[in-house]
């Protein structure tokens, strides 16, 4: 029922879907989304989805399910919670297509804003609250979570690499452009093999 409501929340969106240290170069006052910035995000899309997938290869159930106490998640609930956000980037991102361009917006954000920003920072991790939705179960296989979160991933790639919109006069709530909206989800998923790393080399971790 829980994916069954998520993948519904990402149907709403109804899908159409260099690193830029300040926001793109500038054509005529507006900024305008490059190869460059195609590439980069593209690179950076795909390392961090196979740097997670390598991390969490071959690993055995007790090794998807431990946790280093009672209140951290497992490397379980970190994919499961990638998958999520990644599920929910996606419709930010679809909304904001919907809503068409937006060149009469002078004030462009610094990209450097939206690398390493924690999009559920301040979040609640409390089970028990409504919307916490992005706070993982652990009711899924560990692999099973993986496939969804790449499968999806799949997709912006596809996306990122096929579309010709100029992706940085579409923004996320009026906040970040669909540029920035990128690069914080690889930038999620960065901070979460860190978590993942953690979790390995704890010294109650099962090796085999």
């Amino acid at each position: 029922m829980r994916l069954l409501f998520l993948t519904l929340l990402f149907c709403i969106g109804l899908v159409s879907i260099t690193n830029g240290q300040v926001s793109g170069n500038q054509k005529s006052g507006i900024p305008t989304w490059t190869e460059e910035d195609r590439e980069y995000l593209l690179d950076n899309l795909t390392r961090s989805k196979e740097e997670l997938t390598k991390e969490v290869q071959n690993l055995t159930e007790e090794q998807w399910n431990f946790k280093e106490n009672p209140d951290r998640w497992s490397i379980n609930q970190i994919v499961e919670h990638l998958a999520i956000y990644e599920l929910i980037f996606m419709n930010q991102i679809s909304v904001a297509l919907q809503m068409g361009e937006f060149p009469q917006i002078k004030k462009y954000p610094a990209d450097s804003l939206f690398l390493g920003s924690d999009p559920n920072k301040n979040s609640t991790t409390d089970f028990t609250k409504p919307f916490s939705y992005s706070v993982p179960f652990g009711n899924n296989d560990g692999i099973d979570n993986l496939t969804w979160l790449t499968t999806m991933r799949n997709d912006s790639i596809k996306f990122i690499r096929t579309d010709e919109r100029n992706l940085r006069l579409y923004y996320v709530n009026f906040g970040p452009n669909i540029h920035q909206k990128c690069m914080q989800i690889f930038s999620h998923t960065d901070r979460h093999l860190k978590q993942i790393k953690s979790v390995k080399s704890h010294p109650d971790y099962p090796k085999s």
